[in-house]
């Protein structure tokens, strides 16, 4: 019975290594299946032409930009960012259900020298790229710049953008947050004010990166958290993406949502319809100052305006007020001479006034020169 339990658990033992042997292969088949793939019809090829450049293993439904890029190898990725690209002639495509997609990729020379890849990247959702060997007939070639040896930085945290708009953002003043992150060295020497580089792009154009220094110095196996200033130009609106290269590659991507400055849209607003008033107005009191007057014809004096009380005072009883009689009119001073007043009415010889010579009846008749005729 002996032999036959050990010849039984030998048997069963090669039975399970045989089967391990044998799903070895597809395991590593299935585990580089989840990776993103890129093939090219061809490997090289003359400004002018072009190339199909297929994929598989990327997610359903997903955007992919397809780029020529120079100064770069598929192991150490694009070392000049898009900058190093022919991003005027890059293409952009939909996977399928399955993941896969064909292209038609024109061939231009990229700004930068070869080595030349064909870079294929995911435009939306999670960060996927993968790179393909490829020629640019005619194009110069140099060699990559080495790498720094020693200390070697990684993001450790999820980067995120602080801060907020002020007044003066909503009136077009350039919009600014603070990008912050955690990295650690992941190196073996230390690093010492590393000089990061900070990219801000706009929709799917390629970003302009600037430099930015951090003072400090990061142990090997240490880390730090890193703050670095990023601000846009004035009047920048829409969505922008915060792009985060340190030793020629890109570490972190964060997109950043800018709010349109209504200030702006409000003060030429106001300006289309003040300017317009004003110079209506101007125009006006020229016209108003050039044209002749017509002579002004003489009008009759106005009447004075009656003038009614409008309010009755509440606290004295409603009587009827006897209105005065007019005051009789000044009596005119006699004007006429004393010799022509009339006589005739009372008391005109006891006020000693004179009368017009005439002739008296009664001494006429007794006249000396009267008696010496009869």
């Amino acid at each position: 019975m002996a032999p036959a339990r050990a010849a039984l658990l030998s048997l069963s033992l090669s039975l399970s290594l045989s089967l391990f042997v044998l799903l070895l292969p597809s395991a590593g088949t299935a585990a580089a299946a989840d990776q993103p793939v890129v093939k090219l019809s061809a490997s090289q090829a003359g400004t002018g032409g072009s190339i199909t450049v297929s994929g598989s293993g990327w997610r359903p439904r997903t955007l992919l930009m397809l780029l020529l890029c120079g100064q770069a190898t598929p192991d150490r990725g694009v070392i000049g960012g898009t900058n190093s690209c022919a991003n005027a002639d890059g293409r952009a495509v939909t996977t399928d259900a399955d993941g896969r997609f064909s292209r038609s990729l024109p061939v231009a020379e990229p700004p930068a020298p070869c080595p030349c890849v064909v870079h294929v990247a995911t435009a939306t959702g999670a960060k996927a790229q993968a790179d393909a060997v490829f020629q640019v007939a005619g194009h110069p070639v140099e060699p990559l710049p080495e790498q720094t040896s020693g200390g070697r930085l990684s993001v450790l945290s999820d980067t995120r953008l602080d801060g907020s708009d002020g007044f003066l953002t909503w009136f077009g003043a350039p919009p600014g947050r603070t990008l912050v992150f955690t990295v650690g060295n992941v190196g073996t020497a230390a690093v010492e004010n590393p000089v990061f580089q900070v990219g801000t792009a706009h929709g799917v154009f390629s970003p302009q990166w600037d430099e930015r220094q951090w003072r400090g110095t990061i142990d090997p196996g240490g880390k730090a958290r890193v703050e670095l200033p990023v601000e846009l130009g004035a009047g920048a609106h829409g969505d922008y993406t915060v792009s985060l290269k340190y030793g020629g590659k890109v570490l972190a991507e964060q997109p950043w949502g800018v709010g349109r400055p209504w200030g702006v849209t409000l003060f030429w607003i106001l300006l289309c319809v003040v300017v317009p008033t004003a110079l209506f107005r101007i125009g006006m009191a020229i016209v108003d100052r050039v044209r002749p007057r017509p002579r002004a014809a003489a009008r009759p004096a106005a009447r004075p305006a009656l003038r009614i009380p409008w309010r009755i005072p509440w606290h004295v009883p409603w009587r009827r007020t006897a209105v005065p009689a007019p005051a009789p009119p000044a009596a005119t001073p006699n004007t006429t001479l004393p010799w022509f007043a009339s006589d005739t009415g009372p008391g005109t010889a006891t006020r000693g006034r004179l009368s017009a010579p005439h002739e008296d009846p009664t001494t006429s008749s007794t006249s000396p020169g009267r008696k010496g005729s009869q």
